[in-house]
């Protein structure tokens, strides 16, 4: 008798649980539980002059100088390789320095000059290092160029300002173009398709110079 009444009990909590299942599932969308909306994110103003335009942006504090060039201003030139400043990809010159803009905050450069690749030739009138690059084949897939070329233009630069590397034996000689101080200097910029040597033709000729 036991034993029946506890089957008896047992089935009658089976299908009371199917029965409350099945009014839970047909249940109207509408009476589910309303989440509370996320709050919007805050944003700030930015200010930069890029390839000598001028150009305003609300953005996320958090946004680096390589997604407001990118997913903001659609300059998509510059490259997002690593994303932690290992590869050079994304290098673009700010007030004439390059740096790597992953590991910049836009915020930081409100007010700056930024150079990308678009900003220093077009198609029609390519600046002499990338008539450089074309001519030595300094580029295979051709996903690091544009940081290379950044890159290259700025070393150029720093050796005509006399700033010194980590290979200059004598820090207040006047900096001179060298093999070394070319692979020094570009150290920074990984090119994974191996066009290295192309690359020292390259900006050796646009420093008028032999790699």
């Amino acid at each position: 008798m036991s034993d029946t009444a506890e089957f008896a009990l047992s089935r009658r909590g089976v299908l009371a649980g199917s029965a409350a299942s099945a009014v839970a599932a047909a249940a109207p969308a509408g009476a589910a539980p309303q989440r509370t909306p996320a709050s919007a994110t805050p944003t700030m103003p930015v200010r930069l002059t890029v390839n000598g335009e001028k150009r305003e942006l609300a953005l996320d504090p958090r946004t680096t100088l390589l997604d407001a060039l990118r997913e903001h201003l659609h300059l998509t030139g510059t490259k997002k390789g690593c994303d932690h400043g290992q590869c050079g990809a994304c290098t673009v010159i700010v007030e004439g320095r390059r740096i790597n803009a992953c590991l910049s905050l836009a915020l930081q450069h409100d007010g700056d000059a930024v150079t990308t690749i678009e900003g220093l030739g077009t198609p029609d009138k390519l600046h002499p290092m990338q008539a450089a690059f074309v001519k030595h084949d300094g580029y295979q897939c051709g996903y690091c160029t544009p940081g290379q070329i950044c890159s290259a233009v700025a070393v150029l630069d720093e050796i005509k300002r006399d700033v010194p590397s980590h290979v200059q034996d004598d820090l207040t000689a006047k900096a001179r173009f060298t093999n070394m101080e070319l692979r020094e200097r570009m150290s920074g910029n990984i090119c994974r398709c191996g066009a290295y040597s192309n690359i020292a033709e390259a900006v050796a000729e646009v420093a008028g110079e032999r790699a």
